[in-house]
């Protein structure tokens, strides 16, 4: 969850607190915020960035923190594309056109996600290839600062989703057109990443499964892409939805994407991690236990409760080890 608290892609004493608590509070698997492999790639002018050198050191304290309370610290890697240079979700969240704080957004085609939106620059190729390039700096950076996993964002309508999707990728050239096409710039930051990942250290990717739109991708896309992915070494998709049309109606209910993780599994054997409404300890078992997924990815409830997990475990009845400076209160 993006806390918009960064300066210069900067992380400091508020990522430490907000990361390391979930780290205390008995989370496996703690996952940084979307985290811009470029400047321009931020979705505000607040998102933390690992676009140059400069920020690995606050990270790596974070990082060394966290495997210290018996997580595993991960980094979302990540490009915002035309949905770039906005406001602070506080201050209202739209998008800047001029000033400070402004910079062009790009995207695979010329079109913006709303109305109001300045219109993006699309890629050329030499473009692209540099855009490749900065996710394979960001890895290397990413396993400098001691991250034992990486997620590489490609859902909610940002830069990679947007190539993907039909609905923001109307070019004619090798990267639109075909689904073949749409996912080349996806498969090739995947191989950029993969040489200078350890191949014992997981990458995940999280994906759109479909955009609720009429002509957008189609969870039958996500089926066909997850195979893909599965040939080229991906350890887990997580499946989220939507985000790449500002008119999707999006029926949100407790649950309600599990079913995308579930048919993504089920029908390429790829391990796949749910999300999406899920706030207890109960719901997130028995999604478990009927293998619909095989990860639990908990966002605004650990928001809410930076120690779901202790908690959880009481209420599963599973004795999970406390912070020993919080022994005195575990029962």
């Amino acid at each position: 969850m993006c806390q918009y608290s960064s300066v210069d892609g900067f992380a400091n004493d508020w990522h430490l607190v907000h990361l390391g608590s979930r780290a205390i509070g008995g989370a496996a698997l703690v996952i940084q915020e979307a985290t811009a492999v470029s400047a321009a790639g931020r979705i505000t002018y607040g998102d933390m960035g690992i676009w140059k050198d400069d920020h690995i050191d606050k990270l790596r304290t974070i990082v060394s923190f966290i495997h210290q309370h018996g997580a595993v610290a991960g980094i979302q890697l990540a490009h915002a594309g035309r949905k770039a240079s906005c406001e602070l979700p506080w201050a209202g969240g739209k998008q800047i056109h001029s000033g400070e704080n402004h910079w062009q957004t790009v995207a695979p085609s010329p079109i913006p996600f709303v109305e109001d939106d300045m219109i993006p620059h699309a890629l050329n190729k030499d473009e692209i290839a540099a855009l490749v390039n900065d996710f394979k700096l960001a890895a290397i950076r990413s396993l400098q600062a001691g991250y034992k996993l990486i997620e590489i964002h490609a859902a909610h309508g940002y830069l990679i989703n947007e190539f993907l999707s039909p609905l923001s990728n109307r070019r004619t050239d090798d990267y639109g057109g075909s689904f073949e096409n749409r996912c080349r710039v996806l498969l090739e930051i995947i191989a950029a990443i993969q040489t200078v990942w350890p191949a014992d250290l997981p990458l995940f990717i999280r994906i759109s499964a479909l955009d609720w739109s009429e002509g957008g991708w189609t969870i039958d896309d996500s089926v066909k892409l997850a195979l893909l992915l599965k040939r080229k070494g991906i350890d887990l998709v997580d499946t989220s939805s939507g985000g790449s049309s500002a008119a999707a109606k999006i029926p949100a209910a407790p649950g309600y994407q599990v079913p995308f993780a579930a048919a993504i599994k089920k029908q390429t054997g790829i391990l796949t991690g749910a999300v999406g409404i899920i706030t207890s300890a109960l719901q997130a078992e028995e999604i478990l236990q009927q293998q619909q997924a095989d990860l639990i990815f908990m966002a605004r409830e650990h928001l809410r409760d930076p120690y779901f997990a202790l908690h959880a475990a009481k209420e599963l009845n599973e004795d999970l080890d406390w912070p020993l400076q919080y022994l005195r209160a575990k029962r």
